[in-house]
């Protein structure tokens, strides 16, 4: 690839500035831990004292990753469960005793729209994330809906700093999750950014990001996480259907120890000749349980593709080698967009299909 490809390509293709979001990532997560202040609203401290049985997050696409991610976190550190919801209604279990957080970046998301009236019919307490829309003038009618805007102006996959950073906030604030010291926070910020500006094709453009999208370009994409990570690995699929306009699917060790790995060609005459010309992501950290680890090392020594690379997410907890991956997979999925010629912000499909919907809405 010679150096001014993919930078001549980002600077033709990337007409909406999808790349700019990119970079801001790290600022975006900053602000957001300091949206709530120290303290938070006064509504915080109420939401605090009482007594939940568990966290459920609404959202769809973009708007629900850090629903996932939150519940990753939760199951590794946290005090409450957390579950995610991405559908109109809400789940039959749910009770006012579930504390409800629905994130839409627009404000006007269909579906978490009608979970939210469905859950202030019934009484329930409502935090709202997003930018504006309809979502944030719920907050305005009931006294149980509390409204925590973001910055507007962007494609919600690339707003998940600003998204998930809220919730990630709200969650400290309510106690659900230890929060870092300032000095311990910072330090994180720090290495993201330095991650992020290593990733950054434009200014570095034979970087291993670029020659890995490179590399994907002709090839089925397939992505294998450790549990700790699912959520990041379905964020990964995500990010390649709407930036890269490709298919791609995901799978999460060790569960997929007792069901795929047979066609990978591990064992047994079922072997499949289609996995040779597979490539395979496999993102782990280094917080991972011993006997994964020794499972994951024995399916790498007998791997029959040749185009497989084993993505260390790096950081000293959970939720930086979460993030790590999330710019990692960003600057992989638009310059893999930028090879195959896409802006990487267009998303045609969705915009057809929204278009249509409010033509047809019901009476």
């Amino acid at each position: 690839m010679s150096e001014a490809t993919i930078a001549d390509l980002a600077e033709k293709l990337d007409s909406e500035g999808m790349l700019s979001h990119l970079q801001s990532f790290v600022s975006d997560l900053r602000g957001s831990f300091e949206r709530l202040g120290s303290a938070g609203p006064s509504w915080v401290e109420e939401l605090r004292s009482r007594s939940w049985k568990g966290v459920l997050c609404l959202g769809m696409g973009g708007s629900a990753a850090g629903g996932s991610a939150l519940a990753s976190l939760s199951d590794v550190q946290g005090s409450l469960p957390v579950n995610v919801h991405r559908d109109h209604g809400i789940p039959h279990w749910w009770d006012r005793e579930h504390l409800v957080i629905a994130t839409s970046y627009s404000g006007n998301t269909e579906e978490t729209l009608d979970a939210v009236r469905n859950v202030i019919s019934k009484g329930g307490c409502v935090i709202c994330i997003c930018s504006g829309g309809e979502l944030a003038g719920l907050a305005e009618l009931y006294s149980d809906v509390h409204l925590v805007l973001v910055p507007a102006g962007q494609p919600p996959r690339s707003a998940f700093g600003h998204l998930f950073g809220t919730q990630l906030s709200l969650a400290w604030n309510l106690g659900l999750f230890r929060k870092p010291s300032s000095g311990d926070l910072e330090a994180m910020l720090q290495r993201l950014q330095n991650h992020l500006e290593a990733c950054d094709f434009t200014r570095h453009p034979q970087n291993d990001i670029a020659y890995l999208a490179a590399a994907l370009v002709d090839r089925s994409i397939a992505l294998i996480g450790v549990t700790e990570l699912s959520s990041m690995v379905n964020r990964f699929v995500c990010q390649f259907n709407e930036n890269s306009a490709r298919f791609a699917r995901a799978t999460v060790m060790p569960e997929m120890n007792h069901n795929e790995i047979i066609p990978w060609g591990g064992v047994g005459p079922d072997k499949d000749p289609d996995s040779s010309q597979q490539a395979l992501l496999l993102l782990t950290w280094k917080g991972i349980h011993e006997r994964i680890a020794q499972r994951m090392n024995w399916f790498v020594e007998h791997l029959e593709t040749e185009w497989a690379w084993k993505i260390e997410c790096e950081g000293s907890s959970l939720l930086e080698a979460m993030l790590y991956s999330c710019i990692s997979m960003d600057w992989l999925s638009c310059g893999l967009a930028l090879l195959h010629g896409k802006d990487p912000t267009a998303i045609g499909p969705i915009v057809a299909l929204k278009e249509h919907l409010a033509s047809v809405k019901p009476d």
